[in-house]
């Protein structure tokens, strides 16, 4: 089943799997999202990706700890342990 919701100016996309949920937030300049999401990819095309772990809920993503930033991300000033929110702020 595939959710989506306007969260403010990001777009929320929550996709519910077998074993677990693929989450993201989404900002004008970047997105913060889930382990699904893979980090090298997001380096190799250039994008702003912020990834957290154990979320299942669009709050959750908002209120997680950033344990991974891609090149892009530290860019506009994402760096690993801002909260979601934070880092969505950063990449609006």
């Amino acid at each position: 089943m595939l959710e989506t919701k306007q969260i403010g100016d990001w777009t929320g996309i929550l996709v519910r799997l077998g074993n677990a949920n693929l989450v993201m937030i989404v900002a004008e300049k970047g997105f913060v999202g889930c382990g699904y999401l893979n980090m090298e990819t997001a380096e190799r095309l250039g994008d702003a990706l912020a990834l957290v772990t154990g979320v299942k809920t669009f709050d959750d993503v908002l209120n997680a700890e950033i344990k991974k930033v891609s090149s892009k991300a530290k860019e506009f000033g994402v760096t690993e342990g801002m909260t979601g929110k934070e880092a969505l702020n950063l990449l609006s």
